[in-house]
């Protein structure tokens, strides 16, 4: 018995015409994106990477910044990275940079969150003192330094007070064991505005419920800010710390405009940014102040990406699509399939 011929439709198949639309659909999408995405693109790279690769360039060369360095400056390969690298007052710079960071996360943290968690209840004026805790935010940094470096002065208001109080003022920008302090009093009252605003931001995306909840079950007020907020608002502070660290290492122009090129030095609390506008424009060696500039980027280039490896990537995490996720979930099933396999294969030999 010959078993029947099935026949076959001429044409696309299905399966086939599906896999093009499919196909289409994401070159579609991919040009849209291109198209979309190209002008930020072409502005990022002209703006950020080519400056970043010219002073990478120009760092080889000792140039005064004019003309071509080729024709106006001195070849002289990877001497102004060795000299920057082995300069005492270079390796100062950078220890008192690694100071104002740390010290700038330990001092607004935690007034932040408590100046937070106070603007967060409410009472009569609460809008009023929101304003006025960011209004040092939004003043220009020329205006601050300019006004603490009159009332800081040896002879300034401050030590004026205090002296109708008996108490003798101290030098504060010029005296070695002072200065940093001011100089994270200064950073601090200027930054923790925004710091506030951030922390007030995400503990209003708490939902209200679970504190309803920690009431019911007799929690107090302190228990709940413990148990419920500071888990809640891990997130934002996450986000808050990393953009602190990157703009305490690019720290300019408040240390430049109350203490001056020369007095940071003296007084400890001068900044990575502050000696390469010393030593790099300011003394007319451009190529010297582009090698010391690359050496700050790579500095917080890395710093950058290991706190996004260590720190930001569980927030990327929670992030993801529910595509990816699927995605990651089936590749740890797999692999989980595959070590269990591995190990009865190991039991049977």
């Amino acid at each position: 018995m010959t078993s029947a011929s099935v026949p076959v439709a001429k044409g696309k198949s299905p399966v086939s015409s599906k896999t093009k639309r499919t196909s289409s659909g994401k070159l579609q999408r991919n040009i849209e994106i291109f198209i979309l995405s190209a002008p930020a693109i072409i502005i990022f790279c002209f703006f950020v990477i080519l400056p970043i690769i010219l002073g990478a360039y120009y760092g080889f060369y000792k140039w005064k910044g004019y003309g071509s360095p080729q024709k106006t400056g001195q070849f002289v390969g990877l001497q102004n990275y060795i000299t920057a690298l082995s300069d005492p007052n270079f390796q100062a710079a950078i220890l008192h940079t690694f100071e104002i960071v740390i010290g700038s996360l330990v001092i607004q943290a935690p007034l932040a969150i408590l100046f937070a968690l106070l603007l967060n209840q409410k009472f009569k004026g609460r809008a009023l003192i929101r304003t006025l805790i960011f209004v040092p935010y939004v003043v220009s940094e020329v205006i601050v330094g300019t006004g603490w470096s009159l009332l800081l002065q040896k002879t300034g208001a401050i030590n004026e007070i205090l002296g109708k109080f008996g108490i003798a003022g101290p030098d504060w920008l010029a005296d070695p064991k002072i200065a940093m302090w001011t100089l994270l009093l200064l950073i601090s009252w200027k930054y923790i505005g925004f710091a506030v605003i951030l922390m007030l931001a995400g503990m209003q995306s708490i939902p209200e419920e679970l504190y309803e909840a920690a009431r019911v079950d007799g929690a107090g007020f302190w228990q709940m800010q413990k148990s419920i907020t500071l888990p809640l608002l891990a997130p934002t502070l996450r986000i808050w710390v990393f953009l602190s660290m990157i703009g305490s290492l690019q720290l300019f122009d408040l240390v430049y405009i109350v203490w001056g090129k020369y007095v940071s030095t003296t007084a400890g609390v001068s900044t990575m940014a502050t000696y390469m506008v010393r030593e790099g424009r300011d003394a007319g060696n451009y190529g010297y102040g582009s090698a010391v500039a690359l050496i700050i980027f790579i500095i917080s280039l890395v710093i950058a990406l290991v706190y996004q490896r260590l720190v930001l990537n569980r927030d990327l995490d929670g992030a993801l699509t529910e595509q990816k996720q699927a995605k990651k979930r089936a590749a740890k099933r797999a692999k989980e399939s595959q070590r269990r396999a591995v190990a009865v294969n190991n039991e049977v030999k």
